[in-house]
């Protein structure tokens, strides 16, 4: 007997990569889901995502607009909700001209979803954070970093990992302060992997797809984790439920970080003619260096030069039972989506 058929969760940012594959999972675990939106313009492509991934929505699954910059319509959009996965975040701008252009919306839109919680009686929020929040303006160490350790701030942490940061920080504080009984678990992915299900997908995607298309001359000495977005749905849905899980942070990741040369070289491995385009070769940082002056996007990753990114999921494991698939079934996953999908164009 499904149990679950008379609970509604709430999923903001109902649109985007992650949000799409929670609100998958959460179909197919019999809830009941409502889904903010900036537009309803945006329904028909997020029942199609759905239908992608094999879900039939039909009136289990409503929508409703709302703004993570306004007020309006939050109190009517967790209204009888028993849970919220708070999923939506603005993504990060290239040619911001100050980091408070991210970091305000991403904090004033935390709050504004917390406190809607709190008033309409919801047992618990998730919090889709990001590793951003974990792993910047340290020293290079050779231990994995985990859910202890807090970004810098003060460090050389780019825009969008302190707004994720700024915004993390401000949700415990008001659980702390003001959440008068709102439960709080939050998740930190590494880079989203994982099928894609339409044309929205998360910029982590765009490795892959760079790869692919043979847009990428070459790889960057960047080193990253890679998690599998199915991976990241299914701990949002234990982070959720899972008695442990509240007050806790979790990290995604599918295993120890890797080199983006090693990415191409999965391609090239597995894909064969569909990876004729994939330049399984080293940059040099010199190039990339010289590079960024040119091109803004990518003076965000010179720090990342070099730097071993190792973080660790055991405690997600270990408390939630998560199991993540491989780096590797990460990647060929969103490359075979990619291409079945027509989306290398």
């Amino acid at each position: 007997m499904n149990t679950n058929i008379d609970k509604t969760v709430l999923v903001t940012g109902g649109a985007g990569f992650i949000a799409v594959h929670c609100i998958l999972q959460l179909l197919q675990a019999g809830y009941r889901v409502r889904a903010t939106l900036r537009s309803l313009n945006r329904e028909a492509e997020v029942r199609a995502m759905l239908k992608e991934g094999g879900i039939e929505a039909g009136d289990r699954l409503t929508f409703i607009v709302a703004d993570l910059s306004a007020d309006a319509n939050w109190d009517k959009a967790v209204s009888g909700c028993t849970y919220v996965l708070h999923v939506a975040s603005p993504t990060p701008i290239v040619n911001y001209k100050h980091e408070d252009e991210m970091i305000i919306p991403a904090r004033e839109g935390v709050l504004r979803v917390l406190r809607a919680s709190r008033d309409a009686g919801v047992k618990r929020v998730v919090l889709t954070s990001a590793i951003g929040a974990v792993v910047y303006g340290h020293p290079n160490q050779a231990a994995p970093f985990d859910e202890t350790t807090w970004t810098n701030i003060s460090g050389k942490a780019p825009a969008y990992q302190k707004s994720k940061t700024l915004a993390e920080l401000a949700a415990w504080e008001f659980i702390k302060k003001e959440g008068n009984g709102l439960e709080l678990s939050a998740v930190n992915p590494v880079g989203v992997l994982g099928p894609v299900l339409g044309a929205d997908y998360s910029h982590s995607i765009h490795l892959i797809k760079n790869l692919l298309t043979g847009k990428a001359p070459g790889c960057p000495k960047i080193n990253s984790g890679l998690v599998d977005v199915r991976d990241v749905a299914d701990l949002h849905l234990r982070a959720m439920t899972h008695p442990d899980a509240k007050g806790q942070r979790f990290i995604a990741t599918a295993g120890e970080s890797i080199w983006s040369v090693e990415v191409a070289k999965i391609l090239k491995q597995h894909l064969g003619e569909a990876a004729s385009k994939v330049h399984a070769k080293e940059l040099p940082n010199i190039l990339l260096r010289i590079a960024a002056f040119k091109d803004p996007k990518l003076k965000s990753i010179i720090p990342l030069l070099g730097r071993v990114m190792n973080v660790t999921s055991e405690k997600a494991i270990r408390m939630l039972g998560w199991s993540p698939r491989s780096t590797e079934d990460a990647v060929l996953a969103t490359a075979e989506s990619l291409i079945r999908l027509n989306l290398l164009d």
